[in-house]
Formats: structure tokens, C-alpha cells, sequence
């Protein structure tokens, strides 16, 4: 307990002290408003993560508001959880969390945190994201260049529910720029129609896309991940499946609370 404690005062007096430095300089950037129906603050989603027959591991994503702001924009912390569950954890145990703290209004990041704790391998990572300057620190002393808006690995997830999909044909492809690992990714997303699927917790009318993932060693070609999410207000990936070299892996939503808008489920 007392460990949890001094995490969440080290995170406190994290954002702090680079939200003095958000504060200082110009503006070269003026950032246009988001509409954003599909997501709000009280939001949670459960997810499962499968490989083959068993579940291996559960990601918990939440929307909650703050008392912070940052050049008088108000900030919103978007927050994943992921960790091994069962007899997984007894030989290769993950827990890993990422938080953004995203402009409410333009569903950008200011600041990202980032610590991956899998089977001993760790990652910590603090980014300050200047977005008026578009450059990113990653907190070890090295500064770069960005686009306008650009986005972390968690924020995209919610940035990318606004997309509108509804007038969006098959072979149509969006694109989202994250910054991860001292490197920009252009990440495209193609569409592939829509389907009907069913997961644990029944039918569900779903807008069907392949991210364009980079080969290599654990895809096998760039249309290896498919993602499923809700033909809806919500806009929610509700299942995932990726294809590798070695079996594949599933991701499906179980739970979820304060939802902006009703479900595309099917009934019977």
C-alpha cells in the first residue's frame, strides 16, 4: 500500500513540475476542437486477452476527469491497466499501465507515462508533449519534432472513436500519428466493411478494420491484426484478433460502465 501511495505522489509531482514548463513559451499552434460523442469521463472498459482456448491476461481502460489544466485547457486522464491472470502468471508476468493526460477538448496528449513491467523486462517512460511547439521531450534529454495533435499510444485509442466511419467505403484507409519510443509512426487503419460478430456477450453490428502493421518477426504480412469495433455512438473496439507466426491471440470486451451511447447488439 504504501508503495501505491508514493507512485501516485511521484506521478502527482511528475505532472507538476512539467506542467510549469507547458506553461512558458508561445503559441505557434492553434487547435481546433474534437467532436466527440463516442467516449466521457466515468467511462470503463474490461478487456480479455486470450491465447488459443485460455484467457491470459485482462486491460481495464478508464476516462477520468481532473482538476488539471495546461494553458488553460482542461485536462482529461485516460488510463490503461494490463496484467497476466491464471497459471500465466507463473511464468511470464505482466504488469503494465499508461496514462495520458488529454486535452478534453482537442483529444490531444500533454503529458504520458508509461511503465511496462513484462517477465522482468521494464520500460519507463515519461513524455512531456509541447503540442503549441510540436515537439515531444521524452524525459531523458532528447527533444523532437512532431506533427500538429500528434498522439501517444493511449490517446490514440480514444482519438481514433471520433473518426467517422459511416460514410467510409471498403480499401479506405485513416491515418493516426503516434509518437512511441523516440520514433513517429504514421498509422494507418484500412476498412474493411461492415459485420456482424459474436463475442461473450452476444451479437454485435461492427465496423471491421486492418490496421497496417510492419512485418517482420511477429506478423507474418501487414493485415495479420484485425479490429472490430461497435457500429454505434461508441465507437468501441470490441475484438481484435492477431495472427502470428506462433498461434494467435484474442482480445474481447467483457465489461463495461458509463457508456455514452446504447450498444449494437443484436437481438435475437
Amino acid at each position: 500500500m504504501k508503495k501505491l501511495t508514493l507512485a501516485f505522489l511521484a506521478l502527482g509531482a511528475l505532472f507538476t513540475s512539467h506542467a510549469n514548463e507547458l506553461e512558458e513559451g508561445d503559441s505557434k499552434n492553434e487547435f481546433k476542437a474534437i467532436e466527440n460523442k463516442a467516449f466521457k469521463p466515468g467511462e470503463k472498459l474490461v478487456y480479455r486477452l486470450s491465447y488459443g482456448i485460455f484467457d491470459a491476461g485482462e486491460a481495464v481502460l478508464t476516462v477520468d476527469e481532473t482538476e488539471k489544466e495546461v494553458r488553460g485547457r482542461k485536462l482529461w486522464r485516460v488510463r490503461g491497466v494490463g496484467k497476466t491472470i491464471s497459471a500465466f502468471e507463473w511464468f511470464y508476468k505482466v504488469n503494465d499501465r499508461y496514462e495520458s493526460y488529454m486535452d478534453a477538448e482537442g483529444l490531444f496528449p500533454w503529458l504520458f507515462v508509461r511503465r511496462v513491467n513484462e517477465g522482468g523486462y521494464k520500460i519507463e517512460q515519461d513524455y512531456t508533449f509541447y503540442q503549441h511547439q510540436n515537439t515531444v521531450d521524452n524525459g531523458a534529454g532528447k527533444k523532437f519534432d512532431v506533427p500538429n495533435m500528434v498522439q501517444d499510444m493511449i490517446s490514440s485509442f480514444y482519438f481514433a472513436r471520433t473518426l467517422d466511419y459511416d460514410k467510409a467505403k471498403e480499401g479506405d484507409e485513416f491515418l493516426v500519428n503516434i509518437f512511441l519510443d523516440d520514433e513517429l509512426y504514421p498509422t494507418k487503419i484500412k476498412y474493411k466493411g461492415k459485420e456482424i460478430i459474436k463475442t461473450r456477450t452476444g451479437k454485435y453490428r461492427c465496423h471491421k478494420f486492418a490496421p497496417v502493421v510492419q512485418e517482420g518477426r511477429v506478423f507474418g504480412s501487414e493485415e495479420d491484426l484485425t479490429v472490430w469495433i461497435t457500429d454505434d455512438g461508441n465507437k468501441i473496439p470490441i475484438m481484435a484478433k492477431a495472427n502470428l507466426k506462433v498461434g494467435s491471440m484474442k482480445m474481447h470486451l467483457v465489461e463495461w460502465e458509463g457508456l455514452s451511447n446504447p450498444m449494437s447488439k443484436v437481438k435475437k
